[in-house]
């Protein structure tokens, strides 16, 4: 059941990624270009939990998990201010 709401979480936030990249290329709007970078690297940490806790048990990989995490969110930050301008 747990792998099944992993591989899900990264399926939703694909699909949220793409969206806002199918608007961003409508309007041009870069607030949009930065949340749908920031979902492309949701995407990739929901793919290494189910890497990390499925796949391969035995390798710990939560440090990648949580600088991808950072890293994602981080760039939501910086376009959020940097469009605040």
């Amino acid at each position: 059941m747990a792998e099944a709401v992993y591989i899900l979480g990264a399926v939703s936030s694909l699909l949220c990624a793409g969206l806002l990249l199918r608007q961003f290329v409508a309007s041009h709007q870069k607030l949009l270009l930065w949340s749908a970078l920031s979902f492309l690297g949701l995407t990739a940490t929901n793919v290494f939990i189910f890497v990390d806790l499925v796949s391969l048990p035995e390798v710990d990989l939560h440090v990648v998990r949580w600088s991808i995490t950072a890293a994602s969110l981080g760039l939501l930050l910086f376009g959020l201010i940097w469009e605040s301008k």
